[in-house]
């Protein structure tokens, strides 16, 4: 593309009332491009003033406005290419004068003094912006040879058969595969379920009998019973699929190809999925995809995991206190199988429970945490099966003893009419023991709302034991990934499908994978239904972005896709290693194989990549580096005491948002910052940070989001891969006289918009106290 540059500087909001837009000018002179200014360049005469000059020829555009995250609609222009320069948040609001009084007392030279930085902030952000424009391309979709917009669910319980009901509505054939040899899953176990409308005071009928008619009646949604997924390769729009009975062994099972004898260490004990995983890739010389192709293999777009739960099981020994182990101590599951054939009775003689105590947490050592794998469910099951005993015997009393009792939502009404139940008894407390007596049990609780030690004579103990996710210690989906057949262990998923919930439910780290149901957390029938209904979007969603050639999340709609030259490959392996969704697997050769429509566009490859071979058309190594090298560095030569110049990478998910808000409250930061908005810390290449201090910059901070196990980060471990990253140049900075304390990188979540300018004055005042880059003027 035979580019025709053009900058077009806003004076609106207050930028003109600061800024000298005849300097301005200038600089974009300074490379002689083609510079217009206009007081409100969002508006109807701003536009067309650009869109005259894109009908004559210009179709790379700068536009120095406001902040790229608002008008992003505005000033998109099909065929340009386009970058928008910050003047507005990033200059104009985020700098105050009175938060910056110079090196003077008199006012008058301290205003000029103020202005003269704040110029200089603007004169290099349009340096930065008229260097990307040169760097930067249209980017072209990537498009699938082979595409497929059928929808694979996993799991044929109530959360699956709503996902594949909901698909199949909106037009989508669907397979469900379910391992039992029937539809239902649990639900179809039960007895009754918790209400699902007003006045949601009575409990109803299970609702799976109810789905399983409606998909056997639907002529879109094929069903495989007593079947499991073997194997998962390829990637959305073009999942290669193998299916097998529960047991069998085929060829394609995940791990693939290593022999059974070599599954086991020296003691004979099994080794885990990502030993198994090392010892494939060494047998098959780093071909982790060896055996990609499967001619027999079922073609999907995405797919819905939907596998359940399995109940927990609770250990006699860590639970003595509460009678695990007694034949009439038993948990809500076994309850509710119990219930499901006929009257409650006790286990041990088959006599009438009509005394039942439902403890909801362990209640020991002054814990109050509930069972694992508790929350809201264990809660409202607790109710509902009281209901049970108060149905069952006219004289039954129930007794629901608890440290936490939740019921969300509407489902308070039914908390509420069975408080209203004579023979229903509530307390907040703490059970101390669970003992043997002549008629039945003995149960002690201490801490109460009475405010004294209880005993209740009990026929039956009923404890909350949680849902433990089906994921949990199962990949289930057995992806034929380089990076292994389920998902990165993350501590504090502890097993769950791991979706970013807070900014992504039903993602995981697998694109074109969508989590629904009790393996997301533990749900009630209700809200996995729900549940269902956002994986199918989501799935939805993925087949038709993955058709269009562009990304489905975070950055949706976004075309790019990394573009490798691998000439110089050195075959490292640390693009496949640190991508955070397993979008890259190894050839025949053991050179990165990508998978296009896996990738989430953060470019976490490129910032891992030593020989910087990977980029993106509008994101690159050159691209950034350019913005970089554009910055100017005021040494000696310039002033007596030449003004800093520090550099930002700033995410632009989590950090740059929360600046952009500190500029709409006039919160200031230092005016000898450059900020260079980044997709995530994890893209950001290491080059570009020596770069920066080579050139004679004084320091380098990098923001982002949250990482660790209670991880904020859109791309899950981007900052936490940069902090890595950044931690591993003390000895090269070391060797060039450099302070290590001159890199830093800073935590922000998106709403501390306060928190953002004073981390970045904190650092400006380290590096001033540390004194100028040695390298400034060379």
């Amino acid at each position: 593309m035979q580019k025709k540059y053009g900058v077009y500087i806003c004076t609106g909001c207050g930028i003109g009332d600061m800024l000298n837009v005849e300097k301005l000018e200038a600089v974009a002179a300074e490379k002689r491009f083609d510079c217009k200014n206009h007081p409100c360049l969002c508006g109807e005469e701003g536009l067309n003033l650009i869109k005259a000059d894109i009908a004559e020829g210009t179709n790379a555009l700068a536009i120095a406005a406001c902040s790229r995250r608002v008008n992003f609609d505005i000033f998109k222009f099909d065929g340009c290419v386009v970058d928008r320069v910050n003047l507005r948040e990033g200059v104009v609001w985020s700098h105050k004068r009175e938060e910056f009084p110079g090196p003077v007392t008199d006012d008058e030279k301290a205003d000029e003094y103020f202005l003269d930085r704040i110029q200089q902030m603007a004169d290099d952000y349009i340096r930065m912006g008229m260097a990307r424009i040169e760097k930067i391309a249209i980017p072209e979709p990537y498009q699938l040879e082979n595409f497929s917009k059928k929808i694979l669910v996993i799991g044929g319980g109530v959360t699956g058969m709503g996902a594949a009901l909901d698909a199949a509505a909106a037009g989508y054939e669907v397979t469900i595969v379910e391992k039992e040899d029937t539809l239902g899953g649990y639900a179809a176990k039960m007895r009754r379920q918790m209400p699902v409308q007003m006045p949601f005071e009575s409990l109803i009928p299970p609702v799976a009998s109810d789905q399983i008619k409606a998909v056997e009646a639907s002529s879109k949604i094929d069903v495989k019973t007593g079947t499991v997924v073997a194997r998962i390769a390829g990637q959305p729009g073009d999942f290669t699929v193998t299916f097998k009975k529960p047991g069998e062994k085929i060829e394609f099972d995940v791990p693939l190809a290593v022999p059974e004898a070599q599954r086991y260490d020296e003691n004979g004990k099994a080794l885990d999925v990502d030993q198994i995983r090392e010892i494939y890739v060494k047998i098959n010389e780093g071909r982790a995809d060896v055996l990609q192709f499967d001619p027999n293999g079922s073609k999907y777009g995405a797919v819905i995991l939907a596998a359940g739960w399995r109940p927990a099981e609770l250990d006699a020994e860590a639970f003595a206190h509460l009678g695990v182990g007694n034949a009439d101590v038993i948990t809500n599951h076994q309850f509710e199988m119990m219930a499901k054939e006929g009257k409650v009775v006790r286990p041990s003689d088959g006599r009438p429970a009509k005394n039942v105590v439902f403890v909801q947490s362990p209640g020991k050592d002054g814990d109050d945490t509930d069972f694992d794998y508790c929350g809201s469910v264990t809660s409202m099951v607790a109710l509902k099966q009281a209901k049970y005993v108060r149905e069952d015997y006219a004289d039954g009393k129930a007794y629901v003893i608890y440290q936490h009792m939740r019921t969300p939502g509407l489902q308070e009404n039914f908390y509420k009419s069975m408080q209203q139940d004579p023979g229903v008894f509530m307390t907040k407390g703490e059970v101390t023991a669970v003992e043997s007596a002549a008629e039945g049990l003995v149960v002690t609780a201490a801490n109460t709302l009475l405010g004294e030690e209880i005993q209740i004579k009990a026929d039956l103990v009923v404890l909350a034991a949680g849902m433990v996710p089906a994921t949990k210690d199962d990949p289930v989906v057995n992806l034929a990934y380089r990076q292994g057949p389920g998902f990165r262990e993350i501590k504090s998923f502890d097993g769950y499908a791991d979706s970013n919930f807070i900014c992504f439910p039903y993602e995981t780290q697998r694109t074109g994978v969508y989590a629904a149901g009790a393996i997301r957390r533990s749900q009630t029938i209700e809200e996995s239904m729900e549940d269902a209904t956002g994986a199918a979007l989501k799935a939805i969603q993925c087949v038709e972005s993955s058709n269009r050639g562009v990304a489905v999340h975070p950055r949706s709609g976004d075309m790019t896709f990394p573009d490798f030259f691998f000439q110089r490959c050195t075959q490292c392996k640390r693009c496949t290693e640190e991508c955070p969704f397993g979008a890259l697997d190894d050839d025949e050769r053991g050179t990165p194989k990508p998978n296009p429509t896996r990738c989430r566009r953060c470019g976490t490859c490129m910032g891992a990549c030593p020989e910087r071979i990977i980029g993106f058309a509008d994101y690159s190594i050159d691209s950034v580096g350019s913005m970089v090298k554009s910055v100017w560095v005021p040494s000696d030569m310039d002033f007596d005491e030449p003004p800093m110049r520090i550099l930002g990478f700033v995410c632009e998910n989590d950090a740059y948002p929360a600046l952009d808000m500190a500029a709409m409250n006039r919160i200031s930061y230092h005016a000898d910052v450059r900020i260079i908005p980044v997709r995530c810390l994890g893209s950001v290449n290491v080059i570009w940070i020596k770069d920066a201090l080579s050139q004679g910059m004084d320091g380098v901070f990098m923001m982002g989001c949250k990482h660790g196990d209670d991880y904020q980060c859109h791309f899950i471990k981007g900052s936490e891969l940069m902090d890595v990253r950044s931690s591993k140049m003390g000895d090269t900075l070391t060797s060039l006289g450099l302070e290590d304390e001159r890199i830093a990188q800073f935590e922000i979540a998106i709403d501390e918009y306060d928190k953002a300018p004073e981390l970045i004055n904190k650092f400006v005042a380290r590096i001033e106290e540390m004194g100028p880059n040695p390298f400034k003027g060379f």
